[in-house]
């Protein structure tokens, strides 16, 4: 495979070189057609001017020829540099760049149109007309680039439209639905991850049951920053971070779920912090934010950004009676072993009382020793502390 590349890029070198010398070659001549076509070409005869030519062309293209090598060089590093600038920016911005500077170029030549018969002043003057708007055009689509975004899906939408294909469409990244021609908020809004959630790792065991509807939303900064954590030296970190990475898998292995990675940097929000922009994002997409860090809830409710916050679920689902709390129970009938009783609570959860056959049809107190919670339902388990009065 190394001798294949190898080869590769040699045969490639070597096209370039016979390339830029045929270049040279044709430069030679076009330089010759200038001396003669200005008068002084000093070659009168037909067998001399094709030799003073020949001249001309065998040594622009054998210059072009040597100095190919320091051209294919000063290329590759060109590219190296611009690999290593495109790297900390973001395919959005690129595009929409592109977009803005195609547009400025347009726009530039049709106004260069009337100035450019104007003697001397005329291809100048279109020249500049193109690099000021071209990046001018550049620099306003890069800085107005949401609205270009959501403007862009707004057209393809359109066209959607046109070819009988629905379409969705969020906020400021698209998250609508356009049925029979009109658009409606959908039932599911975006559910953002951050990195407290996941390295948590309970929003996998609530996933798993079901009760998360649509996509879960991991921006990549929330990934780079899990990714950080997960190589960090100290390794009660890096345990955390791995176990972060673990969740993930376990997410996007789940059928039910689709776990989208949202390709966006801090520096594409303008944000200095995970959190605020996971606040930003949450707030142009309308989404909500699903965490276990209490100062990121806090800070979210203030700015009005709905908050999914496990630890407040997990609370809501604790058991209602804990080992050791009393509650009055009116023991119905006798339990499938000897000497138990049955009762119930008012929303129906049955409580298996020990010693409780003999006191069917009387109200008792009794001490919870136990629960049980299956997918049935949940069972508590007792005994009698004393019996009531009446």
């Amino acid at each position: 495979m190394g001798e294949n590349s190898g080869a590769l890029g040699r045969l490639a070198r070597e096209l370039f070189r016979w390339f830029l010398a045929i270049m040279g070659g044709i430069a030679g001549y076009q330089v010759t057609e200038f001396i003669q076509s200005a008068g002084w070409w000093p070659f009168q005869t037909i067998l001399m001017s094709l030799a003073g030519t020949g001249s001309f062309v065998v040594v622009f293209g054998g210059v072009s020829y040597l100095i190919a090598p320091l051209f294919h060089r000063g290329i590759l590093r060109l590219g190296s540099l611009l690999e290593g600038h495109l790297q900390n920016i973001s395919w959005i911005n690129i595009s929409v760049g592109l977009i803005g500077l195609i547009v400025g170029l347009l726009l530039a030549n049709l106004l260069a149109l009337p100035f450019v018969d104007l003697p001397v002043l005329g291809r100048y003057l279109a020249i500049l007309l193109n690099v000021a708007l071209g990046y001018a055009m550049m620099w306003l689509f890069i800085k107005r680039r949401d609205d270009m975004v959501a403007m862009m899906g707004s057209v393809g939408g359109i066209w959607r439209d046109r070819q009988g294909e629905p379409r969705k469409r969020q906020g400021k990244y698209a998250t609508m639905d356009l049925q029979g021609g009109t658009l409606s908020p959908l039932a599911c809004p975006a559910k953002l991850l951050d990195t407290s959630v996941v390295i948590d790792g309970r929003i996998l065991d609530v996933a798993r049951t079901g009760f998360v509807e649509g996509a879960l939303t991991l921006p990549r900064f929330v990934l780079v920053e899990l990714q950080g954590i997960a190589d960090s030296s100290d390794p009660v970190r890096r345990g955390r971070g791995r176990r972060g990475l673990d969740v993930i898998t376990g997410l996007q292995n789940i059928p039910t779920i689709r776990l989208e990675i949202l390709e966006l940097s801090l520096k594409d929000l303008n944000a200095e912090t995970v959190d605020l922009a996971l606040i930003q994002l949450a707030r142009d997409m309308g989404g909500k934010i699903l965490t276990t860090d209490y100062n990121l809830n806090k800070i979210s409710q203030i700015q009005g950004i709905d908050v999914l916050n496990v630890n407040d679920l997990a609370n809501a689902l604790k058991p209602m009676l804990l080992p050791g709390e009393s509650l009055m129970v009116d023991v119905l009938r006798e339990g499938k072993e000897q000497s138990q009783g049955v009762g119930y609570l008012d929303d129906g959860t049955m409580i298996v009382v020990e010693d409780g056959g003999r006191a069917v049809g009387r109200r008792v107190e009794v001490t919870v020793t136990s629960m049980l919670q299956t997918s049935a339902g949940r069972m508590i388990f007792g005994r009698i502390r004393r019996e009531s009065a009446a």
